[in-house]
């Protein structure tokens, strides 16, 4: 009940004449504010929602489950093995699991176990109908006989104690015995009624709980949990049987050995394990390879450390198997780092790639072989790209002409083994990559043409080598007469001198190497991806990407680039060549590259540039720039002390093709005449001596100086 609150106070400045007046006030409390009440079944309802998602609620819930379903299927288990072993449902089993994988003489030798089995359980059988009489004939004479032996022993007995009652005494024991034998029984059967039946069920109980016959989500969290368990073939049976096919689950109940047969013998293959499958009749093999993260799941294994692949066996699965957590472990370095005497041979010899899922050395041969390797961004392409490049350069006899369009110095250990060696990400230098691959076109038909008149002509390997190629297909420029640079048409440059390039330039070793980011039909066409001889993939968005990578034949049989982790699996990367040694039937192979840093790389290419003798590379500049001719020609004589006149003129039009591409040698003599660099001949051709010209230009440069100075 609220209370009142009684306030006294006096009137203020009363009247002179009157006296003081003391006013009581009464004033209420407010108005008391309700306090809400929860009804009670609300937080009742609270309480066992809190109850039941605790988690030792859930974990008591586990147990109880658990083992009551050890103790059932365990029941079971025992039951399906006593009725295996006293009827012939075990053989006709296995009967019917040989005719479904074919094999009819393992099927026959079967029906002649199971028809010997019953045989012997007749003859069994007709001998039950005459135990009973020989039973009781056994009884009779053993009974005899026994009393006849104790009568005999008390007769002893009572000759040596002259007692005529010790005649009965051994026969008196043994009833006495017996006696004591039923109290025992009488005594122990009551209890043996009550413990009996719980002894039957711990039986049960132990049966079920050593095959874990209860669902994963009532095993503990350590059985649960079984990640990196060993492979078994009674785990890939299991998994394939809940995959989800009907088809198959239903042919492994069927089959007597309960799908064993399927498989074949699993062997270790590198940091995992490898099983064939053959699978029953009306399963096809893409039905397993689409659900390949529903059968590394019931391996108890992510998805990226299970690969599918179709052998050339008919019907038949390749399941390679990773330890877990293996894939994220690294290869080690590679043999071009710790190897230092290592060399290279374009034509016989292989690049020391990376390795395979197997942990084999995977080893790619380049010879007349066109290459293309895509993938997304920061994945490891030009890593992989740059391995085998330094590789090759060991091979003093290869020449590279390589365009970087992506311009960071991926490519600058180059300056020196490279003949030309552009880099930047500009239009301009997509334009001269373009005109880098169309010289490629040229030096490919000059060395047919030698080729027609001396069959047994033998050229340098030439490597023309583009990264980040898809700017070049992407380059907006068009040149003076309207042709595109880039694009997929007959009129577009890069596209067309590409396709002549992967039509002929094999036989005379003229090869383009190419590395793209996430092709499409835009920014890598169909012509040009299907020319390569090598194709790898890095990873990549989806399974249609994955077929303009590496085809749709290799993705079909299992490749699967768009499964890799995108940041994880960096430099892994699925391959389609015949240059690279893979399981036989195999389309494709995955590979997990080495990756050498720069300054390794940088140390793998002085080595290839002591092999080397002064070559000199050609750095494309920028268009539309003031052009100094007489510092260009000391620029493309680089170390060597000479060079032809024509040379020259190649190296000046490739240096700038606006500016020189139209030179002759009236226009290379014109400006080394009076200066003291003239070409000169020797051994009946012109040459261009390089101190000559560095000496012209020394003295340019100190007059120009004077003059200044005046």
């Amino acid at each position: 009940m609220s209370e009142n609150v009684v306030h006294l106070h006096k009137d203020t400045d009363p009247p002179a004449d009157t006296a003081t007046v003391t006013t009581l006030t009464v004033v209420p409390d407010p108005a008391p504010v309700p306090v809400p009440i929860v009804p009670l079944w609300v937080r009742s309802g609270r309480a066992i929602k809190t109850a039941v998602t605790h988690e030792h609620t859930k974990s008591t819930a586990r147990a109880v489950a658990r083992h009551g379903l050890y103790t059932y299927n365990g029941g079971r288990i025992v039951a399906r093995r006593t009725w295996d072993g006293k009827t012939g449902a075990r053989y006709e089993r296995y009967m019917r699991a040989a005719e479904a994988a074919g094999n009819m003489e393992l099927a026959q030798e079967w029906e002649e176990r199971l028809q010997r089995f019953r045989d012997a359980r007749h003859r069994r059988r007709m001998d039950l109908l005459h135990s009973p009489v020989d039973a009781a004939k056994g009884v009779a004479v053993g009974t005899g006989m026994s009393v006849s032996v104790l009568v005999a022993l008390g007769v002893v007995m009572a000759i040596n104690n002259h007692h005529v009652t010790d005649v009965i005494t051994p026969l008196k024991a043994t009833i006495d015995f017996i006696g004591l034998l039923i109290r025992i029984v009488q005594v122990v059967w009551g209890p043996a009624l009550t413990i009996g039946p719980l002894l039957a069920l711990l039986a049960l109980w132990t049966v079920g709980s050593k095959q874990q016959a209860a669902p994963a989500w009532a095993l503990p969290d350590n059985v649960r949990s079984s990640e990196g368990e060993p492979i078994t073939p009674s785990i890939v049976v299991k998994a394939l049987r809940d995959l989800g096919v009907p088809a198959l689950r239903n042919a492994i109940k069927e089959m007597g050995d309960a799908g064993a047969s399927m498989l074949g013998p699993i062997t270790i293959a590198g940091c995992g394990v490898e099983v064939d499958v053959t699978l029953p009749s009306g399963v096809s093999t893409n039905e397993v390879q689409q659900r390949r993260r529903k059968l590394a799941e019931n391996l108890t294994r992510h998805e990226h450390e299970v690969y599918i692949t179709i052998p050339q066996a008919a019907r038949t699965v390749r399941l390679w198997i990773a330890d877990s957590g293996a894939l994220d472990e690294p290869i080690g370095p590679s043999p071009l780092v710790t190897d230092e005497t290592m060399t290279a041979n374009y034509k016989t010899g292989k690049a020391p790639w990376g390795r395979d899922l197997r942990g084999d050395g995977a080893e790619l041969s380049v010879y007349q072989r066109h290459l293309l390797i895509t993938g997304r961004s920061n994945q490891g392409k030009t890593a992989a790209l740059r391995s085998l490049v330094l590789w090759l350069a060991l091979d003093r006899s290869v020449q590279f002409w390589v365009a970087d369009l992506k311009g960071v110095g991926d490519w600058s250990m180059l300056y020196g083994i490279a003949d030309v060696l552009i880099e930047g990400p500009s239009d301009d230098h997509c334009i001269q990559a373009t005109e880098m691959v169309e010289d490629a076109v040229t030096e490919m038909n000059r060395r047919i043409e030698v080729r027609k008149n001396d069959p047994s002509a033998v050229f340098p390997p030439l490597i023309v080598l583009v990264d980040e190629a898809q700017k070049a297909f992407m380059c907006p420029a068009v040149d003076g007469q309207k042709r595109p640079y880039g694009g997929s048409k007959a009129t577009s440059r890069y596209f067309m001198a590409a396709r002549t390039i992967h039509n002929q330039g094999r036989a005379v070793d003229v090869l383009l190497w190419q590395g793209t980011q996430d092709p499409t039909d835009q920014n890598l066409p169909k012509l040009v991806r299907e020319g390569a001889h090598t194709r790898a993939s890095l990873v990549l968005g989806s399974e249609s990407q994955a077929k303009m990578a590496l085809g749709d034949k290799a993705v079909e049989d299992g490749a699967a680039p768009h499964m890799l982790r995108q940041g994880l699996d960096k430099g892994t990367l699925v391959v389609a060549s015949d240059g690279i040694d893979m399981p036989k039937g195999q389309s494709s192979i995955t590979v997990r590259t080495h990756f050498i840093d720069d300054d390794p790389a940088k140390a793998i290419a002085d080595r290839a540039k002591a092999l080397r003798s002064g070559v000199t590379t050609l750095r494309v500049i920028e268009r539309g720039e003031q052009r100094d001719p007489l510092a260009d020609i000391a620029n493309v004589l680089g170390d060597a002390k000479w060079l032809f006149t024509q040379d020259v003129l190649k190296r000046l039009a490739a240096l700038n093709e606006d500016a020189y591409g139209s030179w002759s040698f009236l226009d290379l003599k014109r400006v080394l005449d009076g200066t003291g660099a003239e070409p000169y001949k020797s051994d009946g051709r012109m040459r261009v001596g390089r101190e000559r010209v560095l000496r012209a230009l020394a003295e340019r440069d100190s007059e120009g100086s004077a003059s200044a100075s005046q």
